[in-house]
């Protein structure tokens, strides 16, 4: 009989309760002992107590009892100053699973156990947010990942007798796990807010089965007719040899993007019943199980050792540690969305998830609801282009003969800045090139902008311009004489021979007769002062401005972001500038973060005109891409379009207040010759702060603009000559920020 309560005992011991790895570190060094110290009385090696007290790992009898008991003893000399009623101060929290070995650790205070054994951690230790919220909201970001066992980053403090914030739902272990593996083959899932999760899946069919079922991660919907957020994963090289993946692609899969489909994990995938979507499972991965009962079973894979992580947008995000990446990965999460890709894709699927198409409908006379269009969105199903919005090889093309090359009288061409001038002999005459940078150029054209929805174009002949009709014209635009425009309704002369791009067309060159334009560009020409006359016109009647929400989400999250930063919003200019040196050496990991907002925008803009890609694509054939709601190259040429002409009134309000000219202009980078080297030197502030209405504002806001580099002029005179030639003038904006020049300018 003595040997069942001895047993009993035992089972108590195994299970003995334990504060928070933070906490125990703190008791220990209210008393004043050392590591050493507690090891030598517990018998264990002195790193033992420190992987206790970091969360690492947990002790495992016969240790587990002594040890608590010393912290309970530790306790009652030395309360928390806001007594237990918050957790929110603790370091990563370690929440283990329903399956979890005979050393389970107990569950923490503030925490609960569900039928199934597993422990639902104290919520706002976890990241103290809802999954997707607002960028508003702090996230994980204020500072880098404290050492194991500090205050987890952004977790927010509870004053004293108030309960830390609930974290309820689903999805309380937030929208992603980074997961790595140790020597001993143990799993360990990095969350957002310093989370750590045991994993107990020891293949990849159960892993998928256990983010489902189990491991409460995911994120909220963004719009309440969109769908909850898949569960991310994402798994180390470490991780992908655990459970049966290369940890790195060979040249044959990387070309191909995927692994072999009779790869063994594939086939075991299968087995269970999961499946692939087309793209397979590659750096990016989707696995799921058909809808059944209207819930929806899906998880998305990321691979960093297989290039998941693009650099051009993610930097050396695929370098980090798991807990570093998970807090990039979860900063993204929080205030864009759950990446489900590139940043250009995710971009792309933003849009879909704040903007639904589809609603449900009122109660019919059975009390069902229906699926049915909501308006302000796009078609559940694609529209094709009008023939001057599509690109070359389109279907609506096929009957044009092979080789054809369309002009500007039969495609549109709608593309951001690439212009550039020699420099005049006053130019030269001035010591410094300064060059200045719109933030989040894209984002801000996106914002407002009046685009067709779900029918498709109508054709026009003989139309009359209306510029609240979104669409494309074919009119003559050659009789805008930029040497005498409007500028805010009054006529102003300028130097506009060969010293101011156009703004119709991307290089910058007059218009020589008839040529298709979208609504924006057609609308600053009369904004100018001159008359219209359109010849025809494919217009959509059925529009809206389908683009602020995806626009205000993603200003949000930079904005918040350079806060972070330390680059507050309405600095005055000069300390806008001095914030802004050195600002991503404050966080770098906060600086991936913003480079990936800005290029989800970017990307996400592109992503709208997706070109065909593989070698057996032939011109005629549609290709994927083209089956998406979301392949509408007149919205992308609308954007597109407004961030040009924003960008040609800018530069128009400059001259005519200052008589500054631009020498070169890429995209949202406009290069000015100066006496000084600030962008104070070129942009006139008085001493109130105020500037020229309507031209360039130094600030953090996307339309206002940064200092993106400054050179001698002897270096541009160097480049121009180095790279000029055969009538083409190298485009100094190109190299303003670095100076470096590379290769020789192709204009790409």
């Amino acid at each position: 009989m003595s040997e069942l309560f001895d047993a009993v005992d035992a089972l108590v011991a195994s299970r003995s309760p334990l504060p928070p790895p933070a906490e125990r570190k703190r008791l220990r060094q209210a008393h004043g002992l050392t590591l050493e110290e507690v090891a030598t009385a517990l018998d264990v090696r002195r790193a033992t107590v420190g992987a206790w007290e970091s969360g690492k790992t947990e002790p495992r009898p016969p240790q587990r009892e002594p040890y608590a008991r010393l912290l309970q003893q530790l306790a009652q000399l030395y309360p928390t100053p806001a007594a237990t009623s918050s957790i929110a101060g603790s370091g990563p929290l370690r929440a283990a699973p329903a399956a979890a070995a005979p050393a389970e650790p107990a569950v923490p205070a503030g925490s609960a156990r569900d039928d199934a054994g597993k422990v639902t951690p104290a919520p706002a230790a976890a990241t103290g947010v809802p999954a997707q919220s607002s960028a508003a909201t702090p996230p994980l970001a204020a500072a880098p990942r404290p050492a194991p066992g500090s205050r987890p980053p952004g977790a927010p403090k509870a004053a004293a007798g108030t309960p830390a914030p609930a974290r309820s739902g689903p999805f309380e272990h937030g929208p992603l796990l980074v997961l790595d593996a140790d020597d001993g083959r143990q799993v360990t899932g990095y969350g957002t807010g310093g989370l750590l999760l045991d994993v107990p899946a020891r293949s990849l069919s159960a892993l998928v089965e256990w983010a489902l079922t189990e491991a409460r991660v995911g994120a909220v919907k963004l719009h309440p007719s969109g769908r909850d957020a898949d569960p991310l994963l994402v798994l180390t090289a470490a991780a992908c040899e655990r459970y049966g993946l290369p940890a790195t692609l060979s040249d044959a899969e990387r070309s191909a993007g995927r692994i072999p489909e009779d790869h063994k994990a594939v086939k075991l995938l299968e087995r269970a019943g999961w499946q692939l979507t087309r793209r397979g499972l590659g750096p990016w991965a989707r696995i799921y199980r058909p809808v059944s009962g209207g819930r929806r079973q899906c998880v998305q894979l990321c691979i960093p050792s297989w290039h998941a992580l693009d650099d051009r947008a993610w930097g050396h995000a695929a370098k980090l540690g798991p807990a570093e990446l998970a807090r990039v990965l979860g900063v993204y999460a929080h205030r864009v969305m759950t990446p489900v890709g590139s940043t250009a894709v995710s971009g792309l699927e933003l849009m879909t998830a704040l903007n639904p198409p589809t609603r449900a409908s009122e109660p019919d006379q059975d009390g069902k609801r229906h699926s049915e269009h909501r308006p302000g969105s796009l078609s559940t199903q694609s529209v094709d282009p009008a023939p001057c919005e599509a690109i070359d090889g389109h279907p609506v093309l096929s009957h044009l003969p092979r080789f054809h090359i369309r002009g500007p009288e039969e495609r549109l061409f709608e593309e951001a800045y690439d212009w550039a001038r020699d420099l005049t002999d006053a130019e030269c005459m001035q010591p410094h090139l300064v060059g200045v940078d719109v933030n989040l150029a894209f984002g801000a054209a996106a914002n407002g902008a009046v685009v067709g929805l779900d029918a498709p174009p109508e054709h026009v002949t003989q139309p009359v311009f209306d510029p609240a009709v979104p669409g494309s014209w074919l009119v003559d635009l050659s009789h805008v004489d930029l040497s005498r425009v409007k500028v805010a309704k009054q006529w102003r002369d300028l130097e506009g021979g060969g010293l101011l791009p156009s703004p119709f067309i991307p290089t910058g060159e007059h218009p020589e007769g008839p040529a298709w334009y979208a609504t924006p560009t057609v609308a600053y020409a009369v904004e100018l002062g001159y008359d219209v006359t359109p010849l025809e016109a494919w217009l959509r009647p059925r529009s809206g401005r389908f683009l602020d929400g995806w626009y205000k989400r993603l200003r949000d999250a930079y904005v918040a972001t350079m806060a972070d930063l330390k680059v507050a919003e309405k600095l005055p200019p000069g300390e806008f500038l001095e914030a802004m040196d050195g600002y991503k050496g404050r966080d770098p990991e906060l600086g991936i973060v913003l480079d990936a907002v800005k290029m989800t925008v970017k990307g996400g803009i592109g992503k709208l005109q997706e070109k065909a890609r593989g070698g057996n694509w032939v011109p005629g054939q549609a290709w994927p891409a083209l089956a998406r709601p979301t392949w509408r190259p007149d919205i992308r040429a609308t954007v597109i379009s407004r961030a040009r002409v924003n960008m040609h009134r800018k530069m128009i309000a400059l001259a005519a207040a200052t008589g500054r000219y631009p020498v070169a202009v890429l995209s949202d980078c406009a290069v000015y010759t100066a006496d000084g080297p600030s962008p104070l030197d070129v942009l006139p502030y008085d001493t109130n702060g105020k500037t020229v209405p309507g031209s360039f504002r130094l600030g953090v806001s996307p339309g206002m603009v940064k200092h993106e580099g400054t050179q001698d002029v002897l270096w541009g005179v160097g480049v121009l000559e180095q790279l000029g030639g055969e009538g083409k003038v190298a485009n100094l904006a190109r190299y303003i920020k670095t100076g470096e020049v590379t290769a020789r300018d192709t204009g790409e």
